[in-house]
């Protein structure tokens, strides 16, 4: 059973202490490919040195995260243009809205995500899209910005059926983590709507554990208990779930 992470921050302080070991059980656990959003520049050099310990297994992402857009949001976009001319990263991300911690940056937010959108669409790589308290606000940039050039992941997809089908309707996976196994999560009441060839994995770990390790270090080999929630929700084997969300992350990273 090979799963795939579409979504992990490896990088992250909080692996400082067990990385190799955590990486270890994500592995015998049967997870082998692990894609690594980037949050802002300070975050660079640690995903290059994560790719260089696991090089089978690594698959990093660039771009500038909706929360890191600050009054220095113009040299952070400066920079992820810069890593893209210099070498080959599989997706644009995290990027997206975020007015859950704080409005004031709504346009730069804006300005960034169309930008980096549109590098997506010069480097012909999906995008990973981070939507929190901002549906409407996303929407109105995917409408502007839709056509058979724009692809990607809705992580960590918390939204209703009609946002999921509006989500898909712009060419976007629906990435599937720890809230689907949350007793309020609300997303594994429709999810059985919609076809598996829509869905991905990710765990967005050291955040959002899934139960039983809600509140506790979220780490990849976590991501078991999503696929058997996944199971249980489309009612067919934990293989099919595997190798399914795993074909998805293969046609939609090239890899």
């Amino acid at each position: 059973m090979i799963i795939t992470d579409t979504h992990t921050h490896l990088y992250s302080e909080e692996f400082e202490l067990d990385r190799n070991e955590m990486m270890q059980r994500a592995i015998i656990a049967g997870v082998t490919r692990f894609f690594v959003p980037a949050i802002d520049s300070t975050c660079t050099q640690s995903m290059y040195d994560l790719e260089e310990a696991y090089p089978e297994n690594v698959f990093l992402m660039m771009g500038l995260h909706p929360t890191y857009v600050k009054e220095n949001y113009q040299e952070e976009l400066k920079h992820v243009e810069a890593e893209l001319a210099k070498r080959k990263f599989f997706a644009i991300g995290e990027i997206g809205i975020d007015l859950y911690w704080d409005k004031t940056h709504l346009k730069e937010q804006q300005f960034a995500f169309k930008f980096q959108i549109q590098l997506a669409k010069k480097y012909k790589l999906p995008i990973v899209i981070h939507c929190r308290d901002a549906f409407d606000e996303i929407f109105e940039v995917l409408e502007s910005e839709k056509g058979d050039d724009l692809y990607g992941i809705f992580h960590c997809f918390t939204g209703t059926y009609e946002q999921a089908l509006r989500a898909i309707s712009f060419n976007m996976k629906l990435g599937i983590g720890g809230v689907v196994t949350f007793k309020n999560g609300k997303i594994d009441q429709f999810l059985n709507q919609i076809d598996l060839k829509h869905i991905v994995l990710e765990t967005d770990s050291p955040y959002l554990a899934p139960i039983p390790y809600r509140g506790k270090r979220n780490e990849s080999s976590y991501i078991i208990n999503v696929v058997q929630k996944l199971a249980e929700i489309y009612s067919i084997p934990t293989d099919k779930i595997a190798e399914i969300t795993t074909k998805n992350s293969k046609d939609l990273f090239g890899i």
